[in-house]
């Protein structure tokens, strides 16, 4: 348990002290934001800052969790180290985190507010996504348990097999629905990533409820000594809470550099590298469908560009939303940044409050 708040401060100090030295290396290479020209009237004062920041809320995460591993064998040697599902949260992570950076050094260096095309961007996030699926289906520890299963999961395994027709076709049919859920979560922070500290605010929220969720899962492990009727099969839940730990402790040491008015952006780095460790955690934890409440304020904004841009083409050019995402609807209605961000702020609390509701629940009508 020590591990944990060790991972947990080490990545918060990294991202608190590296952010303003990473902030003063992008402003001599000018490496600034670019602002939709389409966007709210009042974000073009934020045109030339710094961005990429993600790359110091990744850097902070690896560096705390393998300094939180080494410390962790040297007071004890005995301790387990680096494990198979921690190693593949972290691949998730920096795989994204580098589809984004890409995305964010095209901006920088084409001087324009679009990165990559659409193509583009999807061939390398389904290129990163196939391989983690892949991956998670190997690795089986001595109990025979791999980091991820082909069953669909709630808050559990559901017995919903996707290998029902065979282990080839299951394992293809995993590999598609883990991509199908890496690619909604990691465009869905994307999308939340248009104000000072929303997404990053949000995100400490989710992974917060991923650090309760895999202390709980270890707690209750089916294979410690005193393994109830409801216990739950996942591979290695001390250390994905110790990430889970992490994220939160990197993403609120650079929050305090990026709440309004934000002295730097995370960027797509940042923003498809959290998306993609949202992803990693639900499959990794076997939550996956229950993601879509944990992660409720992600998937809301996600909607309303599906219901926009659905709209604007059925009806010919009218909206539902002033803008979108949801976020910039209410700045056009008057509402000030930072009301919108912390009233979004209150829903992603909400919406992860109840995800864990239904997670416990679920272990206590069960027992």
């Amino acid at each position: 348990m020590i591990s944990l708040l060790v991972g947990s401060s080490l990545a918060l100090l990294f991202a608190f002290a590296g952010t303003p030295l990473f902030i003063r290396l992008l402003v001599r290479r000018g490496y600034g934001q670019f602002v939709r020209d389409d966007g709210p009237t009042s974000h073009h004062t934020k045109r030339g800052t710094p961005t990429m920041g993600g790359a110091v809320i990744v850097a902070s995460v690896v560096a705390a969790y393998f300094l939180t591993h080494l410390a962790s064998s040297a007071i004890n040697p005995g301790s387990p180290g680096p494990t198979a599902s921690g190693l593949l949260v972290l691949f998730l992570l920096v795989g994204m985190g580098l589809v984004g950076f890409i995305d964010d050094y095209t901006k920088i260096s084409k001087q324009r507010s679009l990165g990559l095309n659409a193509t583009a961007k999807i061939v390398l996030q389904t290129a990163v996504g196939v391989a983690f699926a892949i991956m998670a289906l190997q690795f089986p520890n001595r109990n025979g348990l791999t980091p991820a299963s082909t069953e669909i999961s709630f808050v559990r395994d559901t017995g919903l097999d996707l290998a029902f027709a065979g282990t080839t076709i299951g394992a293809i049919l995993f590999v598609i629905w883990a991509n199908l859920i890496a690619t909604a979560t990691t465009n869905g922070v994307n999308l939340t990533d248009g104000l000072d500290g929303l997404a990053a605010g949000a995100s400490v929220l989710v992974f917060g409820a991923y650090f309760l969720i895999g202390i709980w899962q270890w707690n209750q492990s089916c294979y410690g000594p005193d393994a109830g009727n409801r216990c739950y099969e996942v591979r290695d839940p001390m250390d994905l809470a110790l990430l889970a730990g992490a994220l939160a402790g990197a993403l609120i040491g650079f929050l305090w550099w990026n709440t309004s008015p934000a002295k730097i952006f995370m960027g797509d780095t940042g923003s498809l590298a959290l998306g993609g460790a949202i992803a990693a955690f639900a499959v990794l934890s076997r939550t996956q469908i229950l993601l879509v409440i944990l992660a409720g304020l992600f998937v809301l904004i996600t909607l309303s560009v599906i219901i926009q841009v659905g709209y604007f083409k059925i009806s010919g050019g009218k909206r539902v939303f002033k803008m979108a995402p949801l976020q910039h609807h209410f700045e056009l209605k008057g509402w000030a940044e930072v009301t919108v961000v912390v009233r979004f702020w209150i829903i992603a609390g909400l919406c992860v409050a109840a995800a864990l509701g239904i997670f416990y629940a679920e272990w206590v009508v069960g027992q």
